[in-house]
């Protein structure tokens, strides 16, 4: 049997073990193993699985999780998330829409100590939706631009997914990091213009805020200090080379507990839930990074990427109209799977076709990421759009949808300059090497 037939098999068999709710991590192990020991032998096989499962667990940029995950958590029951959109709020929630413009700032600090799209929203939603309402803040405009924002835990650094990616792709994740710094400034900038355009077409949805004296915003900026200096700390660190990403991590999360204590939030129960809950999480990433890698392989040996290129090539398809469809793609699946999912799945046979058509992977990393992020809030299955449904029962998915609208078409135009500009990504990782 070719090794294509053997691929094709593997694949289907992949989809059908997705559709049985065979979980993910478990469906890609039993396929990559089954599919390299039919290509290769079942010694070697179980050879590879034996060290894989060794490489993953050694690695340092895997240790990188759990620690972030920890950070999160300790920063989000310390409560500075709700300092970060208090002091947002002090500096721009008496322009045009500038509660939602806060939303969006808290968003992006929280997600600096997140990592994650869905806490980012889990979070966001208790502390912005009811100062929003009470605002006089349209819930559908509140609730999609809650949806949003919480994309931005997977664009700001420390991002969970660009560990990922840098794990599988053998790529150092500070070049991810650094290259994620200009996208996430321009998506926030973005969404900043969708916001102002959306309160001067609708003003009664999304109405100015009053003015903070000085005084209010010195209040506020002593309140946020101490995270913001943490943030600046942990990614200052990183970028300037004091401390390695897992350094930075470990200090991250030692100074979240801090905050935790001094604030006298600490209760030994919620302190015990947090830590099951990220052993819980890390678990799974890494079940699911072991069965990616050993699909990985499986996919290497059947050559299949090689053949596409090779097909691609000699058909004379323009490069951009192929990314154009993968991009399409990763739309499709963002929309269905989570993030982890969604790449895990499509890198190994994604990836090669990027590289052999010449791109750079810290930029495909970046805008692998962005397009993700897009699908986790496209109908009809945006799973943050879902999640934010399900912590507000009152208001309907259609109506978050609507309020997503405007940020969608700054994602759009955040997407094509990252194509039309790989500089944007790439420049700045570059001078820092």
């Amino acid at each position: 049997m070719s090794p294509s037939i053997v691929a094709l098999l593997g694949f289907a068999a992949l989809f059908l073990l997705i559709v049985l709710h065979v979980p993910l991590a478990i469906a890609m192990m039993i396929v990559g193993a089954c599919g390299f020991a039919v290509l290769v032998g079942p010694e070697p096989a179980s050879a590879l699985f034996a060290d894989d499962v060794a490489s993953v667990l050694g690695s340092p940029d895997m240790a990188i999780i759990p620690l972030f995950l920890l950070m999160g958590s300790f920063a989000g029951a310390a409560g500075l998330s709700a300092d970060l959109y208090r002091f947002a709020n002090a500096f721009v929630g008496h322009w045009r829409g500038g509660l939602a413009m806060a939303t969006i700032g808290g968003c992006a600090g929280f997600g600096a100590v997140c990592g994650s799209s869905l806490a980012t929203v889990g979070t966001m939603v208790r502390v912005a939706h009811p100062e929003m309402l009470a605002r006089g803040y349209a819930p559908h405009f509140s609730a999609g631009t809650i949806a949003v924002g919480g994309t931005l835990g997977l664009m700001i650094p420390p991002s969970i997914i660009m560990v990922l990616y840098a794990v599988l792709t053998e790529t150092f994740v500070i070049d991810l990091y650094i290259g994620a710094i200009v996208p996430g400034l321009l998506a926030v900038l973005l969404y900043f213009v969708a916001i102002h355009w959306w309160a001067r077409r609708h003003p009664v949805e999304a109405p100015r805020g009053s003015r903070s004296d000085w005084r209010a915003r010195r209040k506020a900026a002593a309140e946020a200090g101490g995270v913001i200096t943490m943030v600046f700390v942990v990614t200052g660190g990183m970028y300037g080379g004091i401390f390695t990403a897992t350094e930075a991590a470990a200090i991250g999360a030692f100074v979240a507990f801090l905050f935790l204590v001094l604030r006298g939030r600490f209760d030994a129960r919620e302190f015990w839930r947090m830590i099951v809950g990220v052993a819980a999480t890390t678990g799974m990433i890494y079940m699911m990074v072991i069965g990616a890698s050993v699909f990985n392989y499986f996919v290497a040996v059947s050559h299949v990427p090689e053949q596409l290129l090779g097909w691609i090539t000699a058909s004379n398809i323009p490069h951009l109209a192929i990314l154009a469809l993968i991009l399409a793609l990763y739309i499709v699946l963002g929309a269905v799977f989570d993030e982890t999912a969604t790449m895990l799945i499509t890198l190994p046979f994604v990836l090669p076709l990027v590289l052999g058509f010449g791109y750079d992977a810290v930029w495909w990393g970046i805008v692998n990421v962005v397009v993700i992020t897009i699908g986790l809030i496209c109908p009809p299955i945006g799973l943050n759009v879902l999640v934010l449904a399900g912590l507000l029962r009152r208001i309907a998915v259609r109506k978050i949808y609507a309020g997503i609208v405007p940020f969608l078409a700054m994602d759009v135009v955040r997407l094509a300059l990252l194509l039309l500009f790989p500089a944007l990504v790439t420049w700045l990782p570059g001078t820092m090497r």
